[in-house]
C-alpha cells in the first residue's frame, strides 16, 4: 500500500476560503486535505490547505495564475473605478445629510 505525503500548500484566515480553495484545486483533480480550525463552535484561526507532495508544484501553479487573474479584475480600481461598497457608504452619507437638512426647515 502506497502512503502519500501531504504537504502544506496554503494558508488562509477562515474555513470558507479554504473550500474555496479546495474546491479550485479539486476541478483540476488535485485531491486536498483542509486541517486546522474548520468547524469548531468559534470558526477563528488559521485553516490550512495540504496536497500531495507530487501534486505541490502543480497546485501552486494553479494558486498563483488565480492570484495574477484576480489582480487584473481590481485593476478597474486604479483607474477610477470605485467598489461598489464604496457607492453605498456614500449614498448613505448623503442620505444621512439630506434628512438632517431637511429636519433643520
Amino acid at each position: 500500500m502506497q502512503q502519500t505525503r501531504m504537504v502544506r500548500v496554503a494558508t488562509v484566515g477562515s474555513s470558507f476560503h479554504a473550500r474555496v480553495i479546495a474546491a479550485r484545486l479539486g476541478s483540476e483533480g488535485i485531491v486536498t486535505d483542509l486541517r486546522g480550525n474548520l468547524d469548531g463552535l468559534y470558526p477563528v484561526g488559521a485553516v490550512y490547505v495540504y496536497v500531495d507532495k507530487d501534486d505541490l508544484a502543480e497546485a501552486q501553479e494553479i494558486l498563483m495564475l488565480d492570484d495574477v487573474e484576480s489582480a487584473f479584475d481590481e485593476e478597474y480600481l486604479a483607474e477610477g473605478g470605485a467598489p461598489p461598497a464604496l457607492w453605498l457608504v456614500l449614498g448613505a452619507i448623503v442620505c444621512i445629510a439630506v434628512a438632517l437638512f431637511s429636519r433643520s426647515f
